[in-house]
């Protein structure tokens, strides 16, 4: 019991001397006090459980352990602050999806507009499909084989010709 209570006081001693500096360098790297005095409190629970063989290191035994946990912790709150901000995106997406009722409409429309530019002219169908897949008017030009001049009057004649399709479509001519 006397052998115990020795270990008890040199422990005591040990923290009573190093426990401001670790603390103090934990603040330092983590940059938040209440998660640095429990992460000293971690170090020196360590020290007590497993201290180092030689008693002269304690001092670098102390900073090797508590720059292992303060890096441990600092990973721990970036995993934790992207997994947030992933849940979050996720989220917004959810909020931005389509009901299933929109879904259907925007996949008839598809599907309409997919038979009306079928009904068009091969030329007309790929410079329309072309220009709202964002090429310019000159990589148009390129693709369909015509002088770069011609691609807005030929875009213009492609979408009326689109449009009055639709329209007749819309009119009751096909249903």
């Amino acid at each position: 019991m006397d052998n115990n209570y020795t270990e008890s006081d040199a422990f005591r001693a040990v923290f009573l001397e190093y426990y401001p500096g670790v603390r103090r360098k934990l603040i330092a790297m983590v940059k938040n006090e209440a998660a640095a005095e429990d992460l000293a409190q971690e170090v020196f629970l360590r020290l007590y459980r497993n201290p180092p063989d030689d008693p002269r290191v304690i001092g670098a035994w102390l900073h090797r352990v508590l720059t292992r946990l303060a890096y441990d912790h600092t990973d721990k709150l970036v995993r934790q602050r992207k997994l947030q901000e992933k849940q979050e995106r996720y989220f917004d997406r959810e909020k931005t999806w389509e009901s299933g009722e929109e879904t259907l409409v925007r996949s008839e429309d598809r599907e309409r507009m997919t038979e009306l530019l079928g009904e068009l002219p091969e030329r007309d169908r790929q410079a329309l499909l072309l220009r709202y897949s964002g090429y310019s008017y000159a990589e148009i030009a390129e693709e369909i084989r015509v002088n770069p001049p011609r691609v807005g009057s030929l875009l213009s004649r492609a979408a009326d010709k689109l449009r009055k399709r639709a329209a007749g479509r819309s009119n009751g001519m096909e249903l």
